[in-house]
């Protein structure tokens, strides 16, 4: 069985369901420290020709809690970023089923972070025909005190993975050689280029699947997901 592990992240960019897609159980973190300077509730589209942030706000609280023991800010205008997307994608070819979507993953009531963000995952991966099993880790039975390499192997055990897929980002973080000691092959999936058309202008790579939704087919899209190779 191959396995993946990742953080939750909003509306994150096509490796992520790349990797969702390449393996038979994908594992999300709700149990490890939120990081504000990573991606979990962040990301970029497309806004006069270049790249803009758009941000899912979240409460002030201890920088030392957990992705689940975080919370959406009360005062998220979900209708305002509705309408900031509308603005910006109304004239894109997959608008309407796009914003339809957009509109059932904003409008979730839970305002835990992770559930929020988890929810926004369930509906893009079932729009995307993704059959991979998803598992929150904290449901494993692991030592959660682990860290690192050592927290991934143990999930890997304790799943009886036989291969673990990480995103390319881990290349540096992660020996090859540990995990086959541990009887886990180890591979790195790395993005193709993909390119699009975004309103006839200069391509900007690398967005949001927001972006990809927008301008591309279920057909397309789905093609990219294999877009890649494993190293």
């Amino acid at each position: 069985m191959t396995v993946g592990i990742m953080q939750p992240y909003f509306m994150p960019y096509i490796g992520y369901f790349q990797l969702i897609n390449a393996v038979d159980t994908f594992v999300i973190y709700d149990n490890i420290q939120y990081t504000k300077k990573g991606w979990i509730n962040r990301n970029r589209m497309l806004q006069n020709n270049t790249d803009d942030i758009f941000t899912l706000p979240i409460k002030k609280d201890s920088d030392y809690l957990n992705i689940d023991q975080r919370f959406v800010a009360d005062d998220f205008n979900a209708l305002k970023l509705c309408n900031k997307i509308k603005t910006l994608y109304k004239r894109a070819d997959y608008f309407e089923n796009t914003f339809e979507l957009m509109n059932e993953i904003l409008d979730y009531n839970d305002k835990n972070l992770f559930e929020y963000i988890l929810h926004s995952i369930h509906v893009l991966v079932k729009y995307l025909d993704i059959k991979t099993k998803i598992i929150v880790s904290s449901t494993i039975d692991i030592d959660h005190a682990l860290t690192g390499q050592d927290k991934v192997i143990a999930i890997c055990k304790e799943l009886k993975a036989s291969d673990y897929i990480n995103s390319i980002g881990g290349v540096e973080l992660y020996s090859k050689d540990t995990f086959l000691q541990n009887n886990i092959k180890l591979g790195f999936i790395k993005s193709k280029e993909i390119v699009y058309e975004q309103f006839n202008n200069e391509f900007v790579p690398w967005l949001s699947i927001l972006d990809i939704l927008m301008f591309n087919d279920k057909d397309k899209i789905k093609s990219m997901l294999t877009n890649y190779e494993v190293i």
